[in-house]
């Protein structure tokens, strides 16, 4: 079987994608907020490209499995991203209904970015046991977090309404780039022909819905925790700094899990984890979410809420996908996130403009659903279920 490139061609596509990913994600709300948008529209505009996820991650991440080059899909993504990221100030200018538009095709571009390089790691992790998912994927964290840092200096510096299409377009260009310099990365190979799709086992299942339910969990915070926080009067480079804080727990959990003994580092166990994390930080957010001091703590259970989360979810795919269906997976595991997500980032948008910080309380029950579907996944048997029908 064809093998992946090292680690570290795979840790620079993850640095150069998460760099776009940690300005668009703390700071396109705040440049939505700066163009005088309504609460309930920066939600739907949130939400857009959560759910036109739902429809496009599947079926691309499903061309993997018939041989297309994972190399090709991240080059005409990030090329679709930085074209659509320009024409978006033109597009604000004239209606919000041209902004969502773009929106929707800028989510197109990006939705396979992420879920392409996972697939290409994993793989690469299977093939050589020295390999860990997680020091390889930290490349990304620590990209995120200088952006963020940047980004809060660039932001105050120029204002949010000039320096974040410019940045996300920029990035987007560079990733472009990148992905056109470096050597194409073996994909697993397709499945045989005439050999049918493979089934999902349903213990997978179960464990991307605990997965999606507590990643969307992270709807309010993601949506409106940069909005709250300066409305409390939060500078924008601290915010940046919070969101900074959060991901440096991240990358402290990616490089100590591979030294963890093999037991917790169980799919249950990884996304039971994040899941308890989930519901502490809901609630500490609303209690205490504007107060400086007590949004630090709060942000480093992020390195459990997302890291471990993520992780676990990775851990499943890895273990439990059968060969031939591992592309569909992982673009399910993304779909079905975006499908949850969707709901919590409009729920969240309706919730703020009512009530404020109750948004975030109202992610709790979703965190806990998670843990419920981890443990379920525990007594799971290797039966296999999908809902695709068979060629």
């Amino acid at each position: 079987m064809p093998r992946p490139s090292g680690p570290a061609r795979l840790s620079l596509l993850y640095a150069v994608v998460f760099t776009e990913i940690g300005i668009a994600m703390p700071f396109m709300p705040l440049w939505l907020d700066a163009l005088g948008l309504d609460a309930r529209v920066i939600g739907l505009l949130l939400a857009l490209p959560i759910a036109t996820r739902i429809a496009a991650t599947a079926p691309l991440m499903s061309l993997l499995d018939r041989g297309l080059g994972p190399r090709r899909l991240i080059l005409l993504g990030s090329l679709a991203l930085s074209l659509t990221y320009a024409l978006m100030p033109a597009a604000a200018g004239i209606a919000w209904p041209w902004l969502a538009a773009l929106i929707v095709l800028n989510a197109v571009a990006g939705a396979p970015l992420v879920p392409c390089i996972d697939y290409l790691t994993l793989a690469a992790v299977r093939g050589d046991s020295r390999l860990a998912y997680s020091r390889i994927r930290m490349a990304g964290s620590i990209a995120f977090l200088l952006a963020n840092l940047a980004g809060g200096v660039l932001l105050s510096v120029l204002g949010g309404r000039l320096a974040v299409p410019l940045l996300l377009t920029g990035l987007a260009l560079g990733a472009a780039l990148v992905a056109w310099r470096s050597r194409a990365v073996a994909a697993l190979p397709p499945s045989a022909a005439g050999a049918g799709r493979p089934r999902l086992p349903l213990k997978l299942w179960l464990c991307i819905g605990a997965a999606a339910a507590i990643q969307a969990s992270h709807g309010a915070i993601y949506g409106f925790g940069s909005i709250y926080w300066t409305s409390q009067g939060i500078p924008a480079a601290w915010v940046g700094s919070l969101w900074a804080t959060g991901v440096l727990a991240e990358i402290a959990l990616f490089a100590a899990l591979p030294a963890l003994p093999a037991a917790w580092r169980s799919p249950v166990r990884l996304l039971g984890a994040g899941a308890v994390a989930a519901i502490l930080r809901a609630v500490g957010m609303f209690l205490l979410g504007d107060h400086l001091a007590a949004l630090v703590p709060l942000q480093c259970l992020h390195g459990l809420t997302f890291g471990a989360t993520q992780l676990g979810a990775m851990a499943a795919v890895s273990a439990y996908a059968p060969d031939g269906a591992r592309g569909r997976a992982q673009g399910t595991l993304s779909a079905v996130n975006a499908g949850i997500s969707v709901v919590a980032t409009l729920g969240s948008g309706v919730a703020y403009r009512a009530g404020g910080p109750l948004a975030f309380l109202l992610m709790a029950p979703l965190a806990a659903a998670g843990l419920g579907l981890a443990l379920a996944s525990r007594r799971a048997s290797g039966v296999r279920l999908e809902t695709d029908r068979q060629p």
